[in-house]
């Protein structure tokens, strides 16, 4: 079954509601690409604020965190059935080559498993190309809301299982 308009726009809506609670993502300008039961997508606009080496251009590995402990973080929207504080737990990121200078960044992350008590999630960063990443994450985040020990996601809302 696939969502429905209202049930996207409903989670679009959600979602952006939350990234601008968060001031530090508002200085950095990040904004909600896409949300669906498959997960989230934000995105990182390209600034000369975001180098930390300025002799090469890279991208500091701050933002890059940032950037994919809030995807991480806004992908369990996507599968709980109301909103919950879910703080982050553990956060692993593998770097696997520089961002370039001049091109915007973007995070996906989607929850591969939910327990009573805690959600799995995977992603990865990348600029123009999801099939080459700039870094891969692997996140946990603890579930806080009352909801935690049951209700309907809106993943199994749209005919998919958790696992």
């Amino acid at each position: 079954m696939n969502p429905t308009p209202t049930e996207l726009s409903t989670l679009m809506a959600m979602s952006q509601r939350f990234l601008s609670a968060l001031r530090h993502c508002q200085q950095l300008q990040m904004r909600v690409q896409h949300a669906d039961a498959q997960g989230m997508t934000l995105m990182l606009p390209w600034s000369d604020r975001l180098v930390g080496n300025p002799q090469t251009g890279a991208v500091h590995g701050g933002a890059l965190t940032t950037l994919l402990d809030t995807t991480c973080g806004m992908a369990t929207l996507c599968v709980l059935p109301k909103f919950e504080v879910c703080p982050t737990l553990d956060l692993r990121i593998d770097y696997m080559h520089p961002a370039k200078p001049g091109l915007d960044l973007y995070g996906h992350a989607h929850c591969y498993r939910v327990t009573r008590d805690v959600i799995f999630t995977r992603g990865s960063a990348y600029q123009d190309d999801p099939a080459q990443p700039i870094c891969q994450v692997v996140g946990t985040f603890m579930r806080l809301g009352g909801e935690a020990r049951g209700g309907l996601s809106f993943a199994a809302r749209m005919g998919e299982g958790q696992a």
